[in-house]
This record gives C-alpha cells, sequence and structure tokens, in this order.
C-alpha cells in the first residue's frame, strides 16, 4: 500500500493541474476591446471567456484559421470597455435562391 501511495498523488496532482489549465482561458469581460483585438492578431485564434458558462474561438478577419467551408464573420463580445467587434468561424448563408 505504501508503494502505490506516490503514485496516487502524482496522478492526483496532475489531475489537478490539467484542471486548473483548462479554466485558465482568457476572461474578455475583464479585458479592454484594444487588448482583445491584439492578442487575437498576434495568437492568429483565440478561445475566450465571454460570460459565467459561455466562450467560443475567435480569429482573425484575414488568413486561414478557419475549417472549410467556414469564413471569419463579424461578431460582438462582451469587454471591459463595452461591446468588442471581433471575427469567429461560421458557415457563410446562401441568401441567393435556387
Amino acid at each position: 500500500m505504501s508503494a502505490r501511495l506516490p503514485v496516487l498523488l502524482m496522478t492526483l496532482g496532475t489531475m489537478l493541474a490539467a484542471t486548473a489549465a483548462a479554466q485558465a482561458r482568457p476572461d474578455s469581460r475583464g479585458m479592454s476591446c484594444t487588448e482583445i483585438r491584439a492578442m487575437i492578431q498576434s495568437r492568429r485564434a483565440v478561445v475566450l471567456t465571454t460570460g459565467p458558462n459561455t466562450y467560443d474561438r475567435y480569429v482573425r478577419q484575414f488568413g486561414n484559421e478557419c475549417d472549410w467551408p467556414e469564413v471569419p464573420m463579424s461578431a460582438y463580445i462582451p469587454a471591459r470597455d463595452g461591446h468588442c467587434p471581433v471575427y469567429r468561424c461560421e458557415e457563410p448563408v446562401d441568401n441567393f435562391p435556387n
């Protein structure tokens, strides 16, 4: 039993560290719009928390961060200084009649 205790503690520690890292995503509500847009530009794509139970992936306007057939579409997310215009990957809407 005593030989299993260090392994158990290491496993538990690893699980707790992984859980903490998963929850460490940036929160748009605590950042200015300028900070949000700079982060997206520098990282090309970023997953941001936007509310108590919401998050999404935001991308640069020009680039290839979206999987086909998705394209960068305008969105607004909450920021410390108001609503911030950003882009997220979405399928384009087909407005043409067949």
